[in-house]
C-alpha cells in the first residue's frame, strides 16, 4: 500500500535503545553547540587581531544566527524531501570547510561570511539530525534519545567552549576553529556508516506551501506559538543574565564564567530528565508531552529567584532550575516535532529553531527596554515564562483530545473499507 501522506518512509527502529548507533550525530550535536557559544568569549582576542571594534566581530555572531533562522525552515524541507543522510552529509561538509575559512580569515568580511556559511550549515545538518533519531529510535526511548541529544548539545558549552577557549590562549583563536574542522571532519565516517539512505517523499506540495505546512497542523501550530513566548521568557532574559548577576552581586568575568557551568548543567539535568519523564509518560498510557506547562512554571521560578532572590546562593539556584526548565521544555519539543506529524518532521524542527530566535530577540527587546536590568529580567521572564506554561497547557490539551478522537476514528473506517471492497 501507498502512503498517503506523502512522508518518507521510516527506517525499521531497532528492538533496543543503543546510543552508540547514533554516536556521529551526537558527535555532530556537541560540536554544534560548540559552535553556537564559541565566539563570545573569544571577541576580544578576534577584534584585537583583525583589528576591529569588539561590536564589528560580533557580527560573526549574528551571521551565524540569522543565516541558520532564516534557512533552516527551507532547509528542513530539503532533508523532509531528499532524505536525511544526503542533507546531513553535505552540511557536515559544508560545517568543515566554514570553520577551516574561518581559521583562515584574515579580515572582518572573510570572518562573517564564513560564520554565515558556518549557520547555513547547521541549518541543514541540524533538522536532519533531530528527524533522524526521531525515526530510526524505539517509540518506548524516543524521548531520551532526543532528550541525550540535547544534553551533548548543551555540553558544547559547558565542556567544548573553555576547551576551545583554553586552546585558542595556548595557539590563537584560529586554532579553536581548525579543532571544529577537524573534529566535525573525524565524525563524517561514523555518519556515513550509521545514518542510512532513506525514500525521498514523493509528495507533489508546493515548496512554499510545505514550509508553512507546520503551521497548518494545530498541534504543531500552538507548539510553535509557545515556543516562541517561551523563549523570548527564557533566552531573551539570558541575554541579559551577565549584567544582572554584575549588577547584584558584581561578579567578576571569572566568576560569570562558571555560572556558565551552571547553565550548562541544568539543560543537561532538564534535556536528560524530561527524555526520561516524557518515555515514562506515554507508556503508561498518558498524554504526550504533559510536561510542557510543568517547565513554564519552573521556568518563572527560577528567573524569580536568579532576579529577586535574596542572596547570591538562592539567585544561583534560581539559575539552576531556569535551565532545567529550558532544557526539559527543548527537548519534549523536539519530542512532539518528532511525533505529531511524522512527514514534516525536519521542517518542523527547523521552525523550532526558527521561533526560538525570533522570540529570543523579542524577549531581548522587550527587556532591554527597562531601565533596570533586574526589573526588566523580573516583569519580562516571570509573565513570559507563566504565559508559556498555560500555552503550554493548551498544547498537552490539544494533543490529548486528538488522541482521544483518533482512538473512536478506526470503526467507521473499517466500515468504509468494508463497503468498497
Amino acid at each position: 500500500m501507498s502512503r498517503t501522506s506523502g512522508a518518507p518512509a521510516e527506517p525499521a527502529a531497532p528492538e533496543s535503545y543503543d546510543w552508540l548507533r547514533y554516536a556521529g550525530v551526537f558527535a555532530l550535536l556537541f560540536l554544534f553547540g560548540t559552535e553556537t557559544f564559541l565566539v563570545s568569549p573569544l571577541l576580544p582576542t578576534i577584534a584585537d587581531d583583525i583589528d576591529v571594534s569588539e561590536a564589528a566581530a560580533a557580527s560573526s555572531v549574528t551571521a551565524y544566527v540569522l543565516v541558520y533562522a532564516v534557512c533552516a525552515p527551507f532547509l528542513g524541507l530539503l532533508s523532509d524531501r531528499i532524505g536525511r543522510r544526503q542533507t546531513l552529509l553535505a552540511g557536515t561538509a559544508l560545517f568543515v570547510a566554514s570553520n577551516a575559512a574561518a581559521a583562515l580569515s584574515t579580515g572582518l568580511a572573510p570572518l562573517v561570511l564564513s560564520r554565515a556559511v558556518a549557520g547555513l550549515a547547521a541549518a541543514a545538518a541540524g533538522p536532519a539530525i533531530w528527524a533522524h533519531i526521531a525515526e530510526t529510535a524505539p517509540d518506548r526511548f524516543r524521548g531520551r534519545a532526543l532528550g541525550l541529544g540535547m544534553a551533548l548539545f548543551s555540553c558544547g558549552q559547558v565542556v567544548g567552549v573553555p576547551l576551545g577557549s583554553a586552546l585558542a590562549g595556548i595557539a590563537g583563536w584560529r586554532s579553536a576553529f581548525v579543532a571544529l574542522a577537524v573534529g566535525t571532519a573525524a565524525a563524517l565516517p561514523l555518519l556515513l556508516r550509521q545514518v542510512a539512505a532513506t525514500e525521498r517523499s514523493a509528495a507533489p506540495i508546493g515548496a512554499v506551501k510545505a514550509i508553512l505546512a507546520g503551521w497548518t497542523d494545530p498541534a504543531l501550530r500552538r507548539a510553535l506559538t509557545v515556543n516562541t513566548v517561551f523563549h523570548a521568557a527564557n533566552l531573551g532574559a539570558y541575554t541579559f543574565l551577565g549584567a544582572l548577576l554584575v549588577h547584584r552581586f558584581d561578579l567578576s568575568v571569572a566568576q560569570l564564567g562558571l555560572v556558565g557551568i551552571l547553565v550548562g548543567a541544568g539543560s543537561v539535568a532538564g534535556s536528560l530528565g524530561a527524555g526520561r519523564l516524557g518515555d515514562r509518560a506515554r507508556a503508561a498510557g498518558r498524554t504526550h508531552l504533559p510536561l510542557l506547562g510543568l517547565w513554564g512554571v519552573l521556568l518563572a521560578v527560577g528567573v524569580a529567584l536568579t532576579a529577586g532572590g535574596p542572596g547570591l546562593i538562592v539567585a544561583l539556584v534560581g539559575v539552576t532550575i531556569w535551565f532545567v526548565a529550558s532544557g526539559g521544555f527543548v527537548t519534549d519539543q523536539q519530542t512532539l516535532a518528532g511525533t505529531v506529524a511524522p512527514e514534516l518532521r525536519a521542517t518542523s524542527s527547523a521552525w523550532l529553531t526558527s521561533t526560538m530566535y525570533a522570540g529570543t530577540g523579542v524577549g531581548a527587546w522587550a527587556v532591554g527596554a527597562f531601565a533596570n536590568v533586574a526589573t526588566g529580567t523580573l516583569v519580562i521572564g516571570v509573565s513570559l515564562a507563566l504565559l508559556g506554561a498555560l500555552g503550554g497547557l493548551a498544547v498537552s490539551h490539544g494533543l490529548r483530545t486528538a488522541s482521544a478522537g483518533a482512538a473512536e476514528a478506526p470503526a467507521p473506517r473499517a466500515e468504509q473499507a468494508a463497503e468498497s471492497a
